[in-house]
């Protein structure tokens, strides 16, 4: 029998370039205040375009390389992600020139966060930054910058860039979820045990917050 007196583990698989990780995350923890659930969040890396070169790349002409979108499609689907985030309090900017970058140095800085507690918090800074005020999170002046603003170390921030001291730290973590067949994300593990992917709706994460609390007792 789980202890039901712990609090719910929630482990979250995503990518600060993943739209849908943000909307997920936002219907969750609206479901989250709703239910009263206690929880405790670990958020884990997941990088959706390793081989993204330091420029980036225009999201529109990404997502027609990736899944042969046209901007017709990309068009549409930018404006429904942007009119669901504004249901959850969450502004989408997808302005003309839109770009995705390479996160891998985001996950580290990440890591870095989680040793002093904040990971959570630059994680919802580091969704801000991109989509809502389009800053380019490939260039590593702009994380420190993102760090600084959220009360981080500007100083210890810019040497963990720039020694790489967590690279192989990430690595390892990534490798660990793609290995639990993790594939795309949002990925959401209750319990350990319990594998939800995609956004599923303030609605559906109720229910099943309700039938884990059933489960738990």
């Amino acid at each position: 029998m789980t202890d039901t007196k712990s609090p719910l583990r929630i482990d979250i698989v995503s990518d600060v370039m993943c739209p849908w990780c943000i909307i997920g995350y936002r219907q969750l923890a609206t479901a989250l205040e709703a239910s009263d659930v206690a929880h405790e969040i670990h958020w884990h890396p997941f990088e959706l375009n390793p081989n993204m070169p330091a420029e980036g790349q225009d999201v529109g002409e990404h997502l027609a390389e990736k899944y042969g979108t046209t901007p017709e499609q990309s068009a549409a689907n930018r404006a429904n992600m942007t009119a669901v985030g504004q249901e959850l309090g969450f502004d989408f900017n997808f302005a003309d020139g839109f770009r995705m970058h390479n996160t891998f140095n985001t996950h580290q800085l990440l890591h870095w966060a989680n040793e002093q507690g904040r990971k959570h918090d630059l994680k919802q800074a580091l969704f801000t930054a991109h989509f809502t005020n389009g800053r380019n999170l490939s260039d590593d002046a702009v994380l420190v910058e993102i760090a600084g603003e959220i009360g981080l170390d500007r100083v210890e921030a810019k040497a963990v860039l720039e020694d790489q001291r967590f690279a192989n730290t990430v690595r390892q973590e990534q490798q660990f979820w793609t290995g639990q067949g993790i594939s795309g994300v949002p990925a959401v593990v209750f319990d350990r045990k319990h594998l939800v992917t995609g956004a599923q709706g303030v609605d559906n994460f109720k229910n099943i917050l309700t039938q884990l609390q059933e489960m738990r007792t």
